[in-house]
């Protein structure tokens, strides 16, 4: 499609830097063309405020602002906390929330009758490919623009004096301009002195951290959780029914205060290069860590292992990007059919960034204390360990004879 022949591009916007820049970008590179914006609410709060305001006064014809954040939980989250998904220790805060907002982006896109969709992704990021395969997805002929991999403009530092040449609002300085990315299921900071990986991160520094403290600001007397599963999927804290949604902010606040959830990676990206970030993610870590302490006792041997292997494979695909794909859709089956006895609960202390098992029990479980014991019992005969090792070990047995004779 001919630059001419775009007159309506739908864009995703968040009201940061970058989607605040290129509303007027667009319209002067792309012949005054009309820009709808859209905002995926997947939990980011206050950025929210006075965002309808800002798209429409930089530009924008109209704004939507989507609340995905019922979706984003149960739809994305839980199926990836089933999975036991961790790419490089990183809960995939980020690459979880593009695919709900994107496949959102081209339902509305398709609507309005756009000619073209954009984002405001860089050309090293994994972003652009996730929300470009989902465009691909449900939009296989849509026009992407991606203003990252064509205008002239070089570094954040240039982003912010075009922001000011041309009078667009922004809540952020030279001095306290990370590239941050905020859902209720994480945040993630990036760039400034986080570049060189040699500097410590300022996690004691006002204002650095926005989900929680660092260990050492986190109160001196553990707190005591405990939180209850159903198939898989959060159904109670503390003894109170809530919806996973529920569950998850309160646990980014329990988390938060106890300094939990706090990552600083140099992770692999899709594109080829390495790079550090710093992610906070409270809540996320404490409901990933107590579901797979619940397998640990629901899970047969062989289901448990399988899945830890495939929850590698998972955790890249969507990494990836590949959240719209025949394998991703697979992968969720198979972690979906092993969560059918995924049920209990779960008592965890919480103190100054740890998280330590206090207790775990299931109707399901399958760790039997009578077996276990190393006291007297009455239903293991230990001299049944005699025959099971002679044939286990046969193989072996044969192999040595026979190298031995050579």
């Amino acid at each position: 499609m001919k630059k001419e022949d775009i007159k309506k591009v739908v864009l995703a916007y968040s009201g940061g830097l970058d989607t605040s820049v290129i509303i007027p970008w667009l319209k002067e590179n792309y012949n005054n063309c009309e820009v709808i914006a859209v905002s995926g609410n997947v939990g980011q709060a206050d950025e929210l405020e006075g965002l309808e305001e800002k798209a429409i006064k930089t530009g924008a014809s109209k704004i939507y602002i989507e609340d995905l954040t019922d979706e984003f939980v149960d739809n994305y989250i839980v199926p990836a906390v089933q999975a036991g998904a961790s790419y490089e220790g990183y809960l995939l805060g980020t690459s979880l929330a593009r695919p709900a907002i994107a496949k959102r982006l081209c339902e509305i896109a398709a609507a309005e009758g756009a000619d073209a969709i954009a984002h405001g992704c860089t050309g090293k990021g994994n972003d652009q490919v996730r929300f470009e395969l989902a465009v691909k997805h449900f939009l296989p002929d849509m026009k992407i623009i991606a203003p990252w991999r064509e205008w002239s403009i070089k570094s954040r530092e240039e982003e912010i004096e075009y922001a000011e040449a041309h009078n667009v609002p922004l809540k952020i300085t030279r001095q306290t301009n990370y590239s941050k990315d905020k859902n209720l299921w994480h945040l993630s900071h990036e760039g400034l002195d986080l570049e060189n990986a040699n500097n410590e991160p300022t996690y004691e520094k006002p204002g650095f951290l926005e989900m929680g403290v660092s260990p050492i600001q986190a109160p001196d007397a553990p707190e005591y959780i405990t939180l209850g599963f159903e198939e898989g999927k959060p159904t109670e804290l503390n003894g109170e029914k809530m919806s996973a949604k529920e569950i998850i902010l309160k646990l980014n606040e329990l988390g938060g205060k106890n300094g939990i959830g706090l990552l600083d990676l140099i992770e692999n990206r899709l594109v080829g290069i390495k790079c550090r970030g710093v992610y906070e993610t409270p809540g996320g870590e404490i409901l990933s860590f107590a579901h797979n302490y619940l397998e640990t006792l629901t899970l047969d041997k062989m289901t448990y292992h399988e899945k830890q292997k495939l929850a590698l494979t998972f955790s890249e695909v969507v990494y990836n990007g590949l959240w719209f794909s025949p394998l991703r859709e697979a992968l969720s089956a198979f972690f979906t059919s092993t969560q059918k006895f995924v049920t209990g609960t779960v008592k965890l202390k919480l103190y100054k960034g740890n998280i330590i098992k206090a207790g775990v029990s299931s109707p399901y479980g399958l760790y039997s204390e009578e077996l276990a014991t190393f006291g007297a019992d009455e239903v293991y005969d230990q001299t049944d360990a005699t025959g099971f090792i002679n044939l286990y070990g046969l193989s072996a047995k044969v192999q040595s004879k026979v190298q031995k004779k050579q």
